[in-house]
């Protein structure tokens, strides 16, 4: 018998001696995924004790059956519990994790099996299992991937037709998807002009925030500017807020931005594009980052809904238009409440600058914002001037 030969039935016969602990090699699997794996204790019972159990031995069987030279086992099983696993929240990397657990158990499991001469075995048995090991890792991947983006691809289907008001009830039986008794809708904001992708990164982490308060029951709809995320309703509103506190600056990036964020609940799926709506303009209207309701930005969002007067009040700050430090300045003096050294400190000008653009202001539109209802109307222009024209029926197109 050649080397060779003589190495592969070595190997059979180390390998043969795992097919009576079968059954004790899954269980030992499930034990140790249970020990080593964040989150395992949280899985349904039936699914660590059968299921994942199940899978444990079907993986055992195939790799004996590749060591003998027989056809490889059914991969198929391995895929569709990805899919099954990315369905149900669990993170890629414990689903990985776990076959990695398993192949470790099955190794030490053959170190303690194997004879004195049989250190050439063990070592193919070895290159054997991290083979297998490999495929079921890329086909795992790929399936919980594919998996996950049908599955997000749903959830924002589900997502547009609430906003929309497009027969979501419809959308969610098509895909299996259940929807909430009510929806806390927030729109999501940068606090400036910003590109796509940077706006669209910016909603992602607000989600990223929000998933654990609902339970991975989030629901996103992106828009040029960050876009909507649909939380169960009843997700309280300051354990949002908290979560949505301003970022801390990103070693990396030197990255500060927190999104702006208006809040509105939908008492049911139907009520969910008048609370779009509410959010959206809650949100143009705000000017901190942070989450915003109704009442903290009443009178700027009633100021902002009067479309008959728009065009005329918009119209004062047309003089200022080219005169962009002026319209700062205008802004700053109402944020500090007329306080012109706070003001000049905000702006990193002396005080008598500020008094000089304030009567420049008042040249240029024959308004005093020194007096209260210079206050009033150029306050409430400015908050035109900072609404967004785009609603919801634009979202995700």
């Amino acid at each position: 018998m050649s080397q060779p030969d003589a190495a592969r039935e070595g190997a059979i016969r180390l390998a043969a001696r795992l097919k009576p602990r079968v059954n004790h090699l899954a269980r030992a699997i499930v034990e140790r995924q249970r020990a080593e794996i964040p989150g395992f204790d949280l899985l349904p019972e039936e699914l660590r004790d059968v299921e994942i159990a199940a899978t444990a031995r079907h993986a055992i069987r195939g790799f004996l059956r590749h060591v003998q030279g027989l056809p490889d086992i059914d991969i198929g099983v391995f895929r569709e519990r990805a899919a099954e696993r990315a369905e149900e929240g669990l993170p890629l990397v414990q689903l990985l994790r776990g076959y990695h657990v398993g192949a470790e158990v099955v190794l030490d499991t053959l170190s303690e099996l194997a004879r004195p001469g049989e250190h050439a075995a063990l070592q193919s048995l070895t290159r054997m299992q991290l083979r297998a090991l490999r495929a079921v890792v890329e086909n795992v991947t790929e399936a919980y991937l594919t998996g996950l983006a049908d599955q997000q691809g749903a959830a924002r289907e589900l997502a547009r037709a609430l906003v929309r008001g497009d027969r979501p009830a419809e959308v969610a039986a098509r895909h299996g998807l259940s929807l909430e008794a009510g929806y806390l809708v927030l729109s999501v904001r940068a606090p400036a002009p910003q590109t796509p992708v940077a706006a669209r990164r910016l909603l992602r982490w607000a989600r990223a925030r929000l998933a654990p308060l609902a339970e991975g029951r989030v629901l996103v709809l992106p828009e040029d500017r960050g876009g909507y995320v649909l939380l169960p309703s009843r997700i309280a509103l300051d354990a949002v807020a908290e979560q949505l506190l301003p970022r801390p600056r990103s070693a990396l990036s030197g990255d500060a931005t927190a999104p702006i964020v208006g809040a509105a609940t939908a008492d049911s799926p139907g009520g969910v594009p008048a609370a779009a709506e509410q959010a959206h303009r809650i949100a143009a209207v705000a000017e901190a980052p942070g989450l915003h309701r109704l009442r903290d930005v009443l009178l700027e969002y009633h100021v902002a809904a009067a479309t008959d007067s728009a065009p005329a009040l918009s119209a004062l700050l047309e003089p200022l238009v080219r005169r962009p430090g002026l319209a700062a300045t205008v802004a700053a003096f109402l944020d500090c409440d007329f306080d012109r050294r706070r003001t000049a400190h905000v702006l990193g000008v002396h005080p008598n600058t500020v008094d000089n653009r304030l009567s420049r202001v008042t040249e240029l539109t024959g308004i005093d914002p020194r007096t209260a209802r210079g206050v009033q109307l150029l306050g409430a222009a400015l908050t035109l001037h900072r609404v967004v024209p785009a609603g919801p029926a634009q979202a995700g197109s």
